[in-house]
């Protein structure tokens, strides 16, 4: 096996897609010293200029979408008609503009006659951004967007299953004009990208990604001080309360449950259904997932392409089938799958906490269905798992609705809503879903560190 070279198969026909080289040592060091000869002057760089570069990088960007979309679509399975993520690159983009003087600006504390303080955000340096593939440009806002306005250099290290997105991004920087060391790409195998942040070679590293990736990112930190931000898998609870209208809320779910295949960290994997409601929501759910069709992501306009690979399918597939030995019924009936890196939406019931599928991410388009008998056994429920990213509570009564997602241990939580990232709230999970926020004002702050100004008058 050649571990100097990495091999892109599309899980559409597992063809090979793309190959490319690791960045050498040497390629690895110049681009580092680049990184560090461009970090000062981008740091003094007015911010209205940052903006100006950066907002032609996402115009450059959108230029690209095509290509982009075809390159998401190839490399991952999402069907083509849904996968350009450049609108969403494009509204973090503008809002992160909207705020950012605002942010970015000196914050007066407590003064006197004689003593003035304030503090004033500076940037985080040097920061290696390692993207995940499930939305490999959207997620660029966080990873790339966000640092750069701020005045931070960055490094980029997409998923070896999308690399293409960083070509294209590190193209489209090149012809916005931007100044050479701000943005870099670089295919680094995972062994080099351990080695560099326990060498301490960056200031930030923000990673996007799973559980024991994270884990890894971590402990090659440890020692070093590096600033490490975390955002990492979900098993994302919703609880459907015996008040709600099942009939108005179905879609909204089974769009949390199988949108991009299931393959996000905020899809809804377990589902807690008031016993009053139960057989009528699974009836009312098996029926909307008829209409998420399966098909080639490229000749069908369907709903749902493949998942990333055939190894991901296999374990979904054997998560359902444990569950149905253990006594979990399959809702909706067996389907035939266009290929082995295919999984049809599947709605399980009779699901408890002892089966696997209830406990680990799923990263599938499957809906797991387990019955509640009131709040109290849901919110034991809810927050029995070692992930907390998001949480949803679908509910007739507002003011309990509030007072139960206060209980729940997660990031974020919505009422009568799931599986959203909202760009004005900070983003993130408690447990093992992470450490650190991106999105929103607050995200934006995360990408500096505070400097406290103490300012003396003479003679005082």
């Amino acid at each position: 096996m050649n571990t100097d070279r990495f091999t892109v198969i599309s899980p559409i026909d597992l063809s090979v897609y793309a190959e490319r080289p690791y960045a050498t040592a040497r390629q690895i060091d110049a681009a580092l010293e680049r990184a560090r000869k461009a970090q000062r002057s981008w740091a003094r760089t007015p911010l209205e200029e940052r903006l100006e570069v950066v907002a032609r990088f996402d115009a450059a960007m959108r230029d690209k979408a095509d290509e982009l979309a075809q390159a998401v679509t190839w490399q991952m399975g999402r069907p083509l008609w849904q996968a350009d993520e450049t609108g969403r690159l494009s509204l973090i983009t503008t809002q992160i503009a909207g705020f950012a003087a605002e942010v970015l600006t000196d914050a007066p504390l407590e003064s006197d006659a004689q003593i003035r303080r304030f503090v004033r955000p500076q940037p985080g340096g040097l920061q290696l951004s390692i993207c995940a593939w499930n939305y490999p440009t959207a997620m660029m806002g966080s990873l790339v967007i966000a640092p750069l306005v701020s005045g931070n250099v960055v490094i980029f290290k997409h998923s070896p299953q999308t690399p293409l997105i960083a070509e294209i991004a590190e193209a489209a920087f090149a012809a916005a004009g931007g100044p050479e060391g701000v943005f870099q790409s670089l295919h680094l195998s995972h062994p080099d990208a351990e080695r560099l942040i326990g060498a301490g070679a960056f200031d930030t590293v923000s990673f996007i990604g799973s559980v024991g990736g994270g884990r890894r990112v971590h402990a090659a930190a440890a020692g070093t001080f590096t600033t490490v931000h975390l955002e990492l898998g979900g098993k994302d609870p919703a609880y459907i309360r015996a008040d709600a209208d099942v009939d108005a809320i179905v879609a909204d779910i089974a769009e949390g449950c199988y949108s991009n295949a299931g393959q996000s960290c905020c899809s809804v994997e377990r589902l807690y259904v008031d016993d009053a409601v139960h057989d009528r929501f699974v009836e009312a759910l098996n029926a909307e997932t008829a209409k998420w069709t399966l098909g080639h992501p490229v000749e069908d306009r369907a709903m749902l392409g493949p998942v990333v690979r055939p190894e991901a399918a296999t374990r979904i597939r054997a998560l359902c089938d444990a569950a149905v030995a253990q006594g979990a019924q399959r809702v909706t009936a067996t389907a035939e799958t266009p290929g082995p890196a295919y999984v049809a939406p599947t709605v399980l019931a009779g699901l408890d906490h002892s089966m696997t599928i209830m406990r680990d991410e799923l990263f599938g388009p499957v809906a797991c269905v387990q019955r509640v008998r009131g709040d109290a056994e849901a919110l034991a429920l809810m927050n029995d798992s070692d992930y907390g990213l998001s949480a949803s509570i679908w509910t007739a009564d507002e003011e309990r609705g509030l007072a139960l997602l206060d209980q729940v241990e997660a990031g974020t939580v919505y009422l009568n809503r799931c599986d959203h990232a909202d760009l004005y709230l900070p983003w993130g999970g408690v447990k093992t879903s992470g450490m650190g926020r991106t999105n929103g004002r607050l995200g934006l702050a995360g990408t500096t560190y505070v400097k406290a100004f103490h300012i003396r008058k003479p003679g005082a």
